[in-house]
C-alpha cells in the first residue's frame, strides 16, 4: 500500500494515497473568520469551493509553516450514503511517499482524547509514522459546518 508522508511538528504520518486526489503547493485561501481552530479557509478547486484545515493547526495549535514543501493534500473524504467529498488538508514537508503493507501498522497503546484520526503506526526510516484516518479527521460539528450538512 502507498502512503503521502507528512510532518506536524517533529513527528510522521501518513495518509494513504488511494485517498489523495491530488498533492498542490500551498495556495490562496479564502479565510473564514470565525472558523473553528483548524480551519484554514476554502479555495476554488476547478471550479469547487473546497475546505481547507491545517492539519498543524489542528492538531497542535500552531499553523503550519509557509515552507516550499508545505501542501494541500486533496482528499477524498467520506460522507454518509457512499458519497465523497473533496476536503484540503495543509501538511508540512508533504514531499515524500513510503510503501508498507497495511499490517505492518500497529496500535501505538495511546490515543489522544479527541484524536480519533490518529491510528496505528509503524517503524520507518526516521522513527514511528502514524496513520492519519482521513474518515475520522473531523467531528460530526466541524463535517457539517465545512460541508453545509444541516445540524
Amino acid at each position: 500500500m502507498l502512503f503521502v508522508l507528512f510532518q506536524v511538528g517533529s513527528d510522521q504520518y501518513a495518509v494513504p494515497a488511494s485517498r489523495v486526489i491530488e498533492v498542490l503547493p500551498l495556495v490562496l485561501f479564502k479565510r473564514i473568520p470565525q472558523s473553528p481552530r483548524g480551519v484554514a479557509g476554502a479555495f476554488n478547486y476547478r471550479g469547487t469551493a473546497v475546505p481547507v484545515v491545517d492539519l498543524n493547526d489542528m492538531l497542535l495549535g500552531t499553523p503550519a509553516a509557509e515552507r516550499l514543501s508545505t501542501r494541500v493534500l486533496l482528499v477524498r473524504y467520506p460522507m454518509e450514503a457512499g458519497t465523497e467529498k473533496i476536503l484540503g488538508l495543509i501538511a508540512e514537508r508533504a514531499t515524500e511517499t513510503l510503501r508498507r503493507d497495511e499490517s505492518d501498522f500497529a496500535e501505538p497503546g495511546i490515543t489522544p482524547s479527541g484524536m480519533s484520526c490518529l491510528g496505528r503506526v509503524c517503524k520507518g526510516p526516521h522513527g514511528l509514522i502514524q496513520w492519519v484516518e482521513v474518515e475520522n479527521l473531523l467531528t460530526p460539528e466541524m463535517r457539517d459546518l465545512l460541508f453545509h450538512q444541516p445540524a
